[in-house]
């Protein structure tokens, strides 16, 4: 197909012309593609070549100088020439053998011209020849134009377009989208997919620059696929070529755009069913009515073997000054995005965004329960290390997760716990939960804190500690809060508290002094252990 449309210097040999030329060395790069035909008789030819010229010769000026001739040489190679043609005659007679060792090194085609040619007409031929199949490649790519977007228009249109590709090229061709699902043909190529999709994940959504890529002594041609100033994805195309020609580019690059249309078209779709979503999605967790039909429509997982619970995630907002056209934009990727994570990890997701929260229901089988704490801390890993899309999930990510409910209307509740656990996780509580399910005590401590009791309860049972550290700048306190939590072995807690042995000793009696010889009576103790618990809430407001 390519041959087609480019002149190759093994194309010349069909010439009449060059009937009796023969090549002297560099035969390895017949294959270079001749964008002009050029008469060159100077030394120093300086800006005159761009290359890709074949250059023409008959050695005058150059015969009695092998240094001159082997600099001219070298000139060419440097100027990506498409090789050299040399009138054998009067000037020149034969080639050094330098000259043809350094050409079969660089793959630079040397011929010579056995008998005298008028170079005139090699020019006019070959430049014609040269015109007329620029001529057939624009009109071929117009008509490869008007077929993509045909296809753009059918069903499965991307896997249709991938087919027309192969047609062209007769190699493996792949689609990589930023977010979705890859497509590649022939399907028995699937371990060239296997390679692109592995380098794609090891660099994280970085967007790509180069044209071409190789993995693996496998090198592929990349055309980006895009629109409204952002990637959307790849398409990728395998070949044997170190540097392919422009038609690949060229076609790539219309295929490239008839994709494009799919997924703005996609994307559109996508918009206006995510806005559906999220609406949906606030009035089950505000616990306000819906209709059933939106409950089949954006919850079609939903069922009596189905469990659910809520993830909330607090996010940093995005810069004030952001307009709505691109706080729109980020949105979209932003629940596209989580809900590809949470399928990824096994869940049915249903997803709202705001600027400084996502709200997930995430449904599961029910036999699938036991497994589900396992595969909230995969994803929540996941998410935190999700460095490549700051710009969708912000900086500060604070998450919490309800209990699991079986009714929808049920959900509320599960977002109220999962927004407790947020508010935890966001305080300076040492040790970070994932459910409501791990809050233990705290599930008691939040109404009171709510409610303004736990000052109080705080202050019947750690007051006196509280006000002898604030008048005295002590460390009881802390002291205590050490001691308790070593299960009252002075051992561990004199290192853990960096003094010794007689220190903590005095302090413990000072803390008996304030708070009663029966403190570390059991009920009394387990009283000041939430008490400690409670401060720490606190201490956050």
């Amino acid at each position: 197909m390519m041959n087609e449309f480019t002149l190759k210097v093994r194309d010349i040999f069909t010439r009449e012309h060059f009937r009796h030329a023969k090549v002297l060395s560099g035969s390895r790069g017949l294959d270079r593609v001749i964008r002009w035909v050029h008469v060159l008789e100077v030394e120093d030819f300086g800006s005159l070549i761009n290359g890709g010229e074949l250059i023409l010769m008959t050695g005058v000026g150059l015969h009695l100088d092998f240094s001159a001739q082997l600099k001219f040489v070298q000139q060419l190679i440097a100027s990506n020439a498409a090789g050299i043609c040399i009138e054998k005659g009067p000037y020149i007679q034969e080639i050094h053998e330098d000259i043809l060792e350094l050409a079969e090194k660089n793959d630079f085609p040397i011929i010579m011209f056995e008998e005298t040619v008028k170079f005139v007409d090699i020019t006019q031929e070959l430049h014609s020849l040269i015109i007329n199949r620029h001529h057939d490649l624009l009109r071929y790519l117009d008509t490869s134009s008007r077929k993509f977007i045909e296809l753009s228009m059918s069903s499965n249109g991307i896997v249709k377009i991938l087919h027309e590709l192969y047609d062209y090229f007769h190699r493996t061709i792949i689609f990589v989208p930023t977010q979705g699902k890859s497509f590649y043909y022939p399907s028995d190529k699937k371990h060239f997919h296997a390679l692109i999709m592995d380098h794609f994940q090891s660099i994280e959504n970085e967007t790509i620059s180069q044209r071409m890529l190789t993995i693996d002594d496998e090198s592929f041609v990349l055309m980006p696929i895009g629109g409204l100033g952002q990637v959307w994805g790849y398409l990728c195309l395998h070949t044997t070529e170190e540097a392919p020609e422009e038609f690949h580019f060229l076609i790539l690059d219309r295929a490239a755009l008839a994709i494009a249309q799919i997924l703005l078209r996609n994307r559109t779709i996508e918009e206006r069913k995510q806005h559906s979503e999220d609406k949906f999605v606030r009035a089950v967790l505000q616990g306000r009515d819906y209709d059933t039909e939106d409950l089949i429509n954006h919850l079609p997982f939903a069922g009596p073997d189905m469990k659910y619970r809520v993830f909330v995630m607090e996010i940093q907002p995005p810069d004030r000054m952001m307009n709505e056209e691109d706080w729109e934009d980020i949105k979209l990727q932003r629940s596209l995005m989580i809900r590809g994570i949470f399928k990824r990890f096994g869940f049915s997701p249903a997803v709202s965004a705001t600027k400084e929260e996502i709200a997930v229901i995430a449904g599961f089988p029910v036999n699938a329960r036991e497994k589900v704490k396992v595969m909230l801390q995969r994803l929540i890993q996941y998410i935190l290390r999700t460095e490549g899309r700051k710009e969708f999930l912000g900086n500060n990510r604070i998450y919490g997760v309800g209990r699991e409910y079986s009714q929808i209307d049920q959900l509320s509740k599960s977002y109220a716990e999962a927004k407790e656990v947020v508010a935890l996780n966001h305080s300076t509580i040492k040790e970070k939960m994932i459910t409501y399910d791990d809050i233990g005590v705290y599930r008691l401590l939040l109404p009171l804190k709510k409610s303004g009791e736990l000052s109080t309860y705080v202050k019947d049972y750690l007051g006196p500690i509280l006000d002898y550290d604030s008048q005295a700048d002590s460390d009881l306190y802390e002291t205590l809060k050490v001691y308790l939590a070593c299960g009252r072995s002075k051992k561990e807690a004199a290192e853990k508290l960096y003094v010794v042995r007689q220190t903590l000793y005095h302090r413990l009696e000072k803390i008996e002094q304030l708070l009663g010889k029966d403190y570390m009576d059991s009920d009394h103790r387990i009283a000041i252990e939430t008490a400690i618990k409670a401060y720490e809430l606190l201490k956050e407001s």
